[in-house]
């Protein structure tokens, strides 16, 4: 059994997509030959808690933990409020605070790459033991936040370790990152750091074919592209909901703001009263106030159900028990390649995907080869209406379902093995 080290920020009872990718990829590993070591912050400072995933926690494995000292509890002094929101990646576009534009200029220029930048130094000396005492010959780093690379980037030049770099999200053409406020000389180490990363490591994984192409601009370093993917049984039998719902679960940033639909929905009411008197519009998670804001500016808000965050066992439930699922994307080129992690659960769901993003969105390919649902792109507002008076007419006569194909290959389980592969290929 060959042993990897994990090195991970986010890691329960850490809430959101971030912590499941890596929580089920250890949850696994074994099933291949590989025994996962795992090492995180002892106390950090997570915007969302979800202690559910606590249990899925394999219990033969073996973590370690060290302190973090992290900026936010400093910068919460001046606004807690705000401060949560911003390490959430909930940032406001419209109407920003002067706090707002101080914590954003202050996280941009003074904590490169991110708030977790003095992690770093003590993590390489605490590693340094661990890595000699366990025998391990593989690191494995995972970011956001990128801080996690330079770990791996120090130990590789330390020890000489074999390094895969994981990127959940990509680095500088992240979406976010443009609205940091960064200094010239900050985009430039941001840059640089990446460049530093992708080059120094022995391969890379990525979640998108869109981040494999951006990197192969980069670097010649061998890289693999692994979704992320659903862990468990796929739902069936279970009872829907009577009113006609759109559920969209997980945080609905300011970008992620499908006008088009608000638009068609309103529409669909002022035209049909049945559509008007069974629609419920459902968030179970945070949503931004600039989301909110258009969606009453259509006069939706009668319709909304704001549900709020919930464990990721309820959050299920809500997705297997929804008529339709919305899945919504920030209309940018910089977004073609971000695949949610959310999709991959709707798939197993069983209910309908009404997707929404921008043009050539790699969301678009992987619904239509599995037949989940629909996607549009933000500028198309008719044929969004005439899907949604066709699935509730269905919905009428409970006949709306989904005729998926090919969805196995998207569990947790095949995303290791095809993890595995690599692994052994390239470092172990």
């Amino acid at each position: 059994m060959q042993k990897v080290l994990i090195i991970a920020y986010y890691w329960p009872p850490a809430g959101g997509p971030g912590v499941q990718r890596w929580l089920k990829f250890v949850k696994y590993l074994k099933d291949y030959s590989i025994e996962p070591v795992v090492y995180v912050p002892q106390n950090p400072n997570y915007p969302i808690i979800d202690a559910s995933f606590v249990n899925e926690i394999p219990k033969d494995v073996k973590i370690y933990k060290q302190k973090i000292n992290e900026p936010y509890g400093l910068a919460s002094f001046l606004s807690k409020n705000k401060t949560k929101k911003i390490s959430s990646g909930l940032i406001q576009s419209k109407n920003q605070s002067l706090i707002e534009k101080i914590l954003l200029w202050v996280r941009g220029n003074f904590f490169i790459p991110d708030a977790r930048k003095n992690w770093v130094k003590p993590s390489v000396n605490y590693l340094t033991k661990v890595v000699e005492e366990e025998n391990i010959n593989t690191i494995i780093t995972t970011g956001p936040p990128h801080s996690m690379h330079l770990i791996g980037l120090k130990l590789k030049e330390k020890l000489g370790v074999s390094w895969v770099a994981d990127f959940r999200d990509p680095w500088t053409s992240i979406g976010y990152h443009k609205k940091l406020r960064l200094s010239k000389a900050s985009a430039k180490k941001h840059k640089y750091l990446e460049h530093l990363v992708l080059n120094r490591a022995d391969s890379i994984v990525v979640t998108s074919e869109t981040t494999k192409n951006e990197f192969l601009n980069i670097t010649n370093k061998p890289i693999e592209v692994i979704t992320n993917g659903f862990d468990g049984d796929i739902a069936s039998d279970v009872a829907l909901d009577d009113k006609f719902t759109i559920s969209h679960i997980g945080s609905l940033l300011t970008g992620r703001n499908p006008e088009n639909l608000w638009l068609a929905l309103e529409e669909l009411c002022n035209e049909n009263e049945a559509f008007k008197n069974s629609l419920s519009l459902q968030f179970i998670g945070v949503v931004s106030e600039d989301v909110l804001q258009t969606i009453y500016k259509y006069n939706l808000k009668s319709y909304v159900n704001l549900i709020g965050y919930v464990s990721h066992t309820e959050a299920l439930k809500y997705q297997e028990k929804s008529q339709v699922l919305l899945l919504s994307e920030i209309n940018s080129p910089d977004t073609v390649g971000i695949i949610a992690g959310k999709l991959f659960e709707y798939m197993r769901a069983k209910r309908p995907i009404l997707a929404i993003g921008p043009k050539g969105w790699e969301v678009s390919n992987i619904i239509k080869e599995t037949n989940t649902g629909v996607a549009f792109n933000y500028n198309d507002t008719s044929n969004i209406k005439s899907l949604l008076l066709d699935w509730f007419f269905k919905y009428q006569t409970k006949e709306l379902s989904v005729n998926s194909t090919n969805i196995n290959t998207y569990s947790r389980k095949e995303r290791t093995a095809k993890l595995a592969n690599h692994l052994y290929g390239y470092c172990i």
